[in-house]
């Protein structure tokens, strides 16, 4: 069905129809993909690539459209850095592409194999989950990333983005599909719901038995609504409110670098740290202070923090579990490690948080103790993306405890399957 039927289609069905037509399709078009070989895969994700840098132009003109509209609806400065696409941003979203199809294929991975004293062969080999439903908000590389992981993974896509990214989702939509079935996949593998009507949001939710998986990627109040809505499974991506803790022993140039980085480097990613915390006994605090304000970043802080440099405003109650997603943080003056893995405890959405030290023990206690989805040492938390951790695109840094944590990549988006051999056994 070409776009403007679909287009024309939706226009007269109820959501819950058009969900459950797209996700029929779907998934049938997942049982042919499930049984393609890890090299079909594999080219064709190289021909979507190829057709994301062709069809350049295009997205690059779509994506003028919604930084119009967007600068009109009065999205913020971090908002809009996150839909802006560039020559540079879409190469990088091609080559994501391309890498995915680089990468081991975890679909017949034995996971584990044991022999019953019955003689029994039991294994367990990795399968995908099937059709994945993905919410999104303002970031069109979403689009392609998790059309990417779905076909390295064996699964089907049924993709709904925010209105904000409406015609560069579309225009990316469009390319990745092109490749794609030019390479021998259906185009009802990869589908973008067409319509920004949030009742189909809600269809999706509820669409149990058709839709395998939920992924919802945007603020809090979308994922919110996700887990609050849904009656299909959710794989959550909460907001980062990530964290880095200044130890008493940390090397002040270290510091300061790592804190500028992890702030500044770009306020509007989920890995962009949101409270620094800086020992009472850590002596470049000043410093680092100094260094944040004169990168043009507002601070708030508690009374200790405020000491260090006039320009520090207070810090409210709400602000040590908001994500700015700007240039703005919240700093807190604490004494010792066990005040700041308290804070951690209380404030952090279980994302990224980082301790600076050159103590080995207490960088042992800190990984340890802090129960966050990445916890890091003497590194940046603007390193927490599935490229930088060798996983190609990542379609969102789970925050939860169940299924998958951390940047969800391929081997997140399968499950597994029991294979038993036998030779005649019977139970007695």
């Amino acid at each position: 069905m070409s776009d403007t039927q679909t287009l024309e289609s939706a226009q007269t069905e109820t959501s819950e129809a058009l969900v459950a037509r797209l996700a029929k399709a779907g998934r049938a078009a997942q049982v042919v993909l499930a049984r393609m070989t890890t090299p079909q895969k594999a080219a064709a994700l190289l021909a979507a690539a190829d057709a994301l840098r062709a069809a350049e132009p295009a997205i690059l003109e779509a994506n003028a459209q919604d930084m119009v509209a967007g600068a009109a609806r009065g999205l913020s400065g971090a908002m809009l850095d996150r839909l802006k696409l560039d020559a540079g941003r879409l190469a990088g979203i091609a080559d994501a592409v391309a890498a995915v199809a680089g990468l081991p294929d975890p679909v017949g991975e034995v996971i584990s194999q044991d022999e019953r004293p019955n003689g029994l062969v039991l294994a367990r080999v990795r399968v995908p989950v099937g059709l994945i439903g993905i919410i999104y908000e303002s970031r069109p590389n979403v689009t392609a990333d998790a059309a990417a992981l779905c076909i390295g993974s064996g699964n089907a896509a049924l993709l709904r983005g925010g209105s904000e990214a409406v015609h560069s989702n579309r225009a990316i939509h469009a390319a990745m599909v092109k490749g794609l079935v030019s390479a021998g996949v259906s185009e009802a593998a990869v589908q973008l719901l067409p319509t920004q009507d949030r009742a189909a949001v809600g269809a999706m939710l509820t669409a149990a038995g058709l839709i395998d998986m939920i992924v919802p990627r945007g603020g809090k109040s979308l994922v919110q609504r996700v887990q609050d809505d849904a009656r299909v499974p959710v794989l959550a991506h909460l907001d980062g409110i990530c964290h880095t803790y200044v130890h008493s022993a940390a090397d002040p140039d270290m510091a300061l670098s790592i804190a500028v980085n992890a702030k500044m480097r770009r306020t509007g990613i989920c890995g962009s740290m949101e409270t620094l915390l800086l020992d009472a006994a850590f002596p470049g605090s000043v410093a680092v202070v100094q260094a944040l304000l004169d990168k043009g970043c507002e601070l708030r802080g508690d009374a200790r923090a405020r000491a260090l440099d006039p320009r520090i405003l207070p810090a409210s109650e709400a602000d040590w579990d908001t994500e700015y997603l700007d240039a703005i943080l919240s700093v807190a003056v604490v004494d010792g490690a066990e005040a700041a893995i308290d804070h951690i405890a209380r404030h952090s959405s279980h994302h990224t948080d980082a301790i600076i030290t050159a103590d080995a023990a207490a960088a042992e206690e800190f990984l340890q103790r802090v129960d966050s989805a990445i916890v890091m040492v003497n590194a940046s938390t603007q390193f927490a993306d599935g490229g930088e951790f060798g996983l190609g695109a990542e379609i969102g840094i789970a925050t939860g405890r169940l299924h998958a944590r951390g940047p969800v990549a391929l081997e997140g988006l399968t499950t597994y399957k029991w294979q038993v051999r036998g030779t005649g056994q019977v139970r007695p």
